[in-house]
């Protein structure tokens, strides 16, 4: 009789155990493994590689709710000007910013929210040496746009590599310094980019 109870007592302890491990599984066995896609996370591409096709710089895209650099390279012709170098590396900027994000970016969850078509250009006469006139007042692009725009030119060779750029738009108004801050980076869809005024020459 303890027998029987014995194998009674050991069948359903494991018809219980086999119940708990069904619903311990949560992704079906026959379909492999939960997708493991890490958001905002890129294998770095091979910046040698890259040297050869253009000056490596980095851009800031949105991935979630922040701003993320990730790498690119733009042309610049040997022997140009410093000035003139500026410009050319402001456009290049500009231009991979407004670029669809490649395959792999989309899939781990970039995007841009500058437009193409803007144009930079250099300073105009009474604005400071290394001043940046856009095609569109800084002020009418989405608090978005902007962020992508101060904090990529900031950390470039566009800018003094003081963490600042100084930009205007098409119109007659001076331009401005803007700083590419923690919490811009962070935050850039609420927090607007600190400027200040700057005297010109």
């Amino acid at each position: 009789m303890r027998n029987v109870r014995r194998l009674t007592a050991l069948s359903l302890l494991g018809v219980v155990l086999t119940g708990c491990g069904i619903r311990s599984t949560q992704v079906p066995t026959d379909f492999g493994a939960a997708p493991s896609r890490v958001l905002c996370s890129l294998a770095g591409p091979d910046v040698t590689a890259q040297a050869s096709r253009g000056l490596p710089v980095q851009v800031f895209l949105l991935c979630g709710s922040s701003l993320v650099a990730v790498d690119r390279t733009v042309r610049v012709p040997d022997g140009t000007a410093d000035s003139r170098r500026r410009v050319l590396v402001a456009q290049g900027l500009l231009d991979q910013l407004a670029a669809t994000p490649s395959p792999a970016e989309k899939e781990a969850g970039y995007t841009t929210d500058v437009r193409g078509g803007m144009t930079v250009g250099g300073p105009r006469p009474g604005d400071p040496d290394d001043a940046l006139r856009l095609s569109t007042e800084p002020r009418d692009l989405t608090s978005y746009a902007l962020a992508q725009l101060v904090c990529t030119f900031s950390d470039s060779a566009a800018a003094e590599g003081d963490g600042s750029v100084i930009l205007g738009g098409p119109g007659k108004e001076p331009p401005r310094r803007y700083v590419c801050t923690g919490d811009l980076r962070s935050r850039p869809g609420s927090e607007t980019p600190p400027s200040s005024a700057v005297t010109g020459g």
